[in-house]
């Protein structure tokens, strides 16, 4: 059966898009923008450094500290809450920072400075899943902590040497460390959460876990609650209501967006006709599909595709 968590970070496509690694020294303030689509990280290997979001939740963040700002919410990076904070674009034209090397900000003894790994991802546009608003706007994984999930520690003991390595391959290493990072992260968010992050425990659970891999393994299948509900061995009604508890949504409305999502993933490659994906993802006619598309992504697969690829 299809990994869910897997199949859903392919379909909305996450991707590392860049990386930086960082010598902040004190006094330093930093605005990150917000950015639809995206997902950020900051990994420090030394120093300190305060993390705040607009609604004034604030890490502060140590040595060997993860902080993981999951829905592109903008946010502050500083050496003291006190710190005037310059927008990121104008602090890396400052610093003349290409894209190469360490992004250096201001002057000083180098190990007075706070050293960081940033990372940055992408997904595609439209792509969405109750997964990606689920998780809060930030999480952080204290380095007294990172003894607990062993998978982890080593994705970010492999990053932290990588990412100060000027070797060939370095920034491809760094970008697929990155994708496995992520998976990790949203993997660990279920102990770190508990019952507050519904959809991940949903992806556990031993019925709404296994009825969201018939899902993703038979997409086009004509599923109905009830065949559903049988195939986890769960009456309908209670079924029903446990999916929707720990999903947010019925088990129905999932099905229909989560075809949705994945033709939008098949759009944007190149490969079978528009009406070849419709019924791949169990639509029976392209005119229905076309409805549905137009009406969830506001365009139709035809124009979506042609954005996508150019044809």
């Amino acid at each position: 059966m299809t990994d869910v968590l897997s199949d859903i970070l392919d379909t909305v496509e996450l991707k590392a898009t860049f990386y930086f690694s960082t010598e902040l020294h004190p006094p330093f303030g930093i605005a990150v923008p917000a950015y639809k689509r995206a997902a950020r990280f900051h990994l420090i290997i030394r120093g300190e450094c305060f993390v705040q979001l607009e609604d004034g939740q604030v890490v502060t963040a140590m040595p060997g500290d993860l902080v993981f700002v999951p829905n592109g919410q903008p946010h502050l990076l500083s050496s003291a809450l006190s710190a005037e904070c310059h927008p990121l674009n104008d602090v890396i034209a400052q610093a003349r920072f290409e894209g190469q090397g360490p992004f250096v900000v201001g002057h000083g003894e180098p190990e007075l400075a706070c050293r960081m790994v940033c990372g940055h991802f992408d997904f595609a546009e439209g792509a969405d899943h109750p997964l990606l608003s689920a998780v809060p706007q930030i999480l952080h994984i204290a380095g007294a902590d990172r003894m607990q999930y062993p998978l982890l520690d080593d994705i970010l003991r492999l990053v932290s040497h990588q990412a100060f390595t000027a070797g060939a391959g370095a920034a491809a290493s760094i970008g697929r460390l990155s994708e496995a990072l992520f998976i990790e992260v949203m993997r660990t968010s279920v102990g770190e959460l508990g019952g507050s992050n519904h959809i991940m425990a949903a992806v556990t659970d031993p019925h709404i876990g296994r009825a969201l891999g018939l899902i993703h393994t038979e997409i086009s299948r004509a599923w109905t609650v009830d065949s559903l509900a049988c195939a986890v061995g769960m009456s309908r009604s209670r079924f029903a209501e446990r999916f929707r508890e720990l999903v947010g949504t019925t088990p129905m409305a999932y099905l229909a967006e989560w075809r949705l999502q994945r033709a939008l993933n098949r759009l944007g490659r190149p490969g079978p006709s528009v009406k070849a994906i419709a019924g791949e993802v169990g639509f029976h006619s392209a005119a229905a599909f076309s409805r549905a598309f137009c009406d969830r992504f506001g365009k139709s697969p035809s124009a979506y595709r042609k954005g996508r690829l150019g044809d």
